[in-house]
């Protein structure tokens, strides 16, 4: 079969970007995917609008991400989020930046920046092959030289770029497949864990459905352990399920759940959560106690109704064990301060997380120990590089990940070609 300069493999957002740099940089570029199509974890992502990138600085950028950011800091400085932006705005997709500097397409449509960057892809001249999955790597005299197929077959190269993903969102294509060919190279996997996931409770009235649907804008969750220890506090929004805790801050949250009981599995964790994180308990305390001044005939739930839905009105009062239809005149300072309590520290018992294959980003992969960071190169094949997923690095949803696999693609797939046209052929 006839020889490429590099090949890529895996077909995502890495490996789409790493395939065009590779392209560019004049070394002929083989992308190998076993799907039958490109770009699909791209394509459902930012709740299928695609969010390609986040507007923040570098160091907000990279306070986003909790799974090795300085490992990252010279592809994010390479081809940086601004970088991001002006390349898909030369391939004519125009982006808005939305709350939290989140950039989405116009369209608002995943398929523009898929059917762009594929589009792109091949104009560059990159050969794929689609529904080709890989069986191993090449390996000759200790260098890379391309991969063996399923089927048998071999393509050959000088380079190889392995984007193959991690072990979250299966459907897309993202197996783990890339795990035992770079073990089997002599690189390290940190096991993979789930993050970005939903939270899951032991706690009584999870399992008895009693908040089950109800949201919260805006709220701080802080995870501490047995000890009391803060692990994080993430804002944003959540909302209340059948099996625990999900929606943005939540998710923010379970980087840390993972690696806590990765550490120690027994350990107790609990999500405390301000549902008013600008709003102080001194604050809130006044304006009970002006409304029981005004009208204390009131009942308590009633105005607690103010402040949250009243099915958690009703909730936090059988918490206090609270006459339903107390009125605010019957009601004590000590006990508006427990209820302020509630709503400053509402306390959520968290057994763990969804699995892996529930999770939108896969924690883990091939140890940074073992590549380069300036080329993400192997520190043990020369000629093998990697790009996004596929490392133990990762990112909180708002386009922070989508930055860390283009940003690696990127510089990946340029590492890749300058080596590949550098080197001799074997013989």
């Amino acid at each position: 079969m006839d020889g490429f300069d590099v090949i890529v493999i895996g077909g995502g957002p890495a490996g789409l970007m790493a395939a065009i740099a590779a392209q560019t940089a004049g070394a002929r570029t083989l992308m190998l995917e076993k799907g039958h199509k490109l770009g699909r974890k791209l394509g459902i992502s930012g709740g299928g609008r695609c969010n390609v990138t986040n507007a923040k600085p570098l160091p907000e950028l990279m306070a986003n991400i909790p799974g090795n950011a300085r490992f990252l800091y010279s592809a994010l400085t390479h081809f940086s989020n601004h970088d991001i932006r002006t390349f898909f705005e030369s391939l004519g997709i125009r982006l808005k930046e939305e709350d939290r500097g989140r950039l989405f397409p116009v369209s608002d449509k995943a398929a523009t920046v898929v059917n762009a960057l594929v589009d792109h892809m091949l104009a560059c001249g990159v050969v794929v092959w689609q529904d080709t999955p890989v069986k191993n790597l090449i390996v000759q005299n200790g260098r890379m030289t391309g991969a063996r197929l399923q089927d048998g077959r071999e393509a050959l190269a000088t380079a190889v770029v392995v984007a193959t993903g991690g072990a979250s969102v299966p459907q897309t294509g993202s197996t783990g497949d890339a795990y035992p060919w770079a073990r089997d190279l002599g690189h390290h996997i940190v096991p993979p864990y789930p993050t970005e996931v939903p939270l899951t409770s032991d706690a009584a009235f999870i399992a008895e459905k009693r908040l089950m649907g109800l949201s919260f804008d805006a709220v701080s969750v802080t995870l501490v352990n047995s000890k009391g220890k803060r692990l994080t506090r993430e804002d944003g929004d959540i909302l209340f399920s059948h099996f625990g805790l999900t929606g943005p801050a939540a998710l923010r949250v379970s980087h840390y759940v993972s690696t806590s009981q990765l550490k120690n599995p027994d350990e107790p964790l609990t999500a405390l959560i301000d549902f008013f994180p600008d709003v102080s308990a001194e604050d809130i305390r006044r304006q009970f106690i002006r409304a029981r001044e005004r009208d204390g005939k009131r009942e308590l739930k009633t105005r607690l109704a103010d402040w949250v839905p009243e099915r958690m009105a009703g909730f936090l009062m059988e918490q206090l064990d609270l006459n339903p239809h107390q009125e605010l005149a019957q009601t004590s300072n000590a006990l508006l301060d427990q209820l302020i309590g509630w709503l400053k520290r509402f306390p959520l018992p968290i057994a763990g997380t969804l699995p892996l294959a529930k999770a939108t980003v896969t924690g883990g992969g091939v140890s940074i120990k073992d590549i380069v960071p300036s080329t993400m190169a192997s520190k043990h094949c020369p000629g093998l590089y990697f790009a996004g997923e596929v490392m133990d690095v990762h990112a909180h949803t708002g386009g922070y990940n989508i930055t860390v696999a283009f940003s690696t693609g990127r510089l990946a797939g340029e590492s890749a070609a300058a080596y590949a046209l550098s080197m001799l052929p074997l013989t």
